[in-house]
């Protein structure tokens, strides 16, 4: 599968460093901006899998700046362009070492760990008798520590953030706040669309002047999960499993091929043809949440299309 990208090594004028994440590279200019690119890598379970998505990048890229303009009336957030599908230019920001995970409806990590027989998450207690997907009577944040490439995030709780000094009260309130004001503002839209935005995680970083800031993605498939609103509820009636948008078919497929990314495990050989129905479910996923047809990129040679966009970008900035 050539027509992706999984890697870069780009040497921009100004650049200063790289940082490499599970899907995302992000150049620093100058320590003045940050152009970030959005790759092809696939990451399940804290792993990153051995090939690329054709077009999952761009799908990434172009969802999270839809979602950015689309909320930043109610939180400010570090976006300044978009000069390739694949990539983002913003602001320099510190970026705080906690997610901000929101849940409106116990699924997925909350379902397992609630399968598991625990009642609490990251300090917020989880009411008894729920089934999975049910609705939370009000949306329950959750952090995770951010981890490095290859790191497992890890739940914690709001008073260790505070107690630990990973982030001060002051600006966790402002998170919380921004957290739920972003979350209700993705369900209107998904339920727009004739979806549930069932949970999904923030991250936020501080400019050099001290505001703090949305960043990074936000609403898109991986950091989301949507359900069909239509048959939500006869689902539930019936116990039967919901249909998603999310990556989670992804999830399913590596725990049905007995991999979950725990140790001693191999990731499973993912053939062409099954990469290419992941790619076509992604545009999928962009097509709902976005209510437009995706436009394809010229994938003929990203690599070069890229550093050519940023440095016309750059130079003219």
């Amino acid at each position: 599968m050539n027509n992706t990208i999984t890697d870069t090594n780009f040497n921009f004028p100004g650049q200063k460093s790289v940082y490499k994440g599970k899907v995302r590279e992000v150049y620093n200019i100058n320590d003045n901006v940050l152009v970030m690119v959005a790759t092809d890598r696939l990451s399940a379970f804290d792993v990153v899998m051995p090939k690329g998505i054709p077009f999952k990048g761009q799908i990434l890229n172009q969802i999270a700046t839809k979602m950015m303009k689309a909320t930043e009336d109610l939180v400010p957030n570090w976006l300044l362009a978009t000069p390739d599908p694949n990539v983002a230019v913003g602001h320099l920001c510190e970026t705080f070492k906690v997610e901000m995970v929101i849940r409106g409806y116990m699924s997925g990590h909350a379902a397992r760990e609630y399968k598991a027989g625990k009642r609490m998450l990251c300090g917020v207690n989880m009411l008894e008798g729920m089934k999975e997907n049910d609705k939370f009577p009000n949306p329950i944040i959750t952090p995770a520590t951010k981890a490095e490439m290859g790191d497992h995030d890890e739940d914690i709780s709001r008073e260790d953030i505070i107690k630990k000094g990973i982030v001060s009260e002051a600006d966790y309130l402002v998170l919380e706040d921004y957290t739920r004001k972003l979350f209700q503002r993705g369900s209107e839209i998904a339920a727009s669309r004739g979806l549930i935005l069932v949970d999904t995680k923030y991250e936020f970083g501080k400019t050099k002047d001290g505001k703090i800031v949305l960043v990074d993605e936000i609403h898109t498939p991986d950091s989301s999960r949507y359900f069909y609103a239509e048959g939500y509820q006869e689902r539930q009636d019936k116990g039967e499993a919901q249909k998603q948008l999310s990556k989670e078919f992804v999830r399913q497929w590596l725990i049905a091929n007995n991999f979950q990314g725990l140790e001693g495990q191999t990731v499973p050989e993912m053939s062409n043809e099954y990469i290419t129905t992941v790619s076509e479910r992604y545009i999928e996923l962009y097509e709902n949440i976005t209510g437009e047809t995706f436009v394809k990129a010229d994938v003929s040679n990203i690599q070069e299309r890229i550093e050519a966009n940023v440095l016309a970008y750059l130079k003219g900035n």
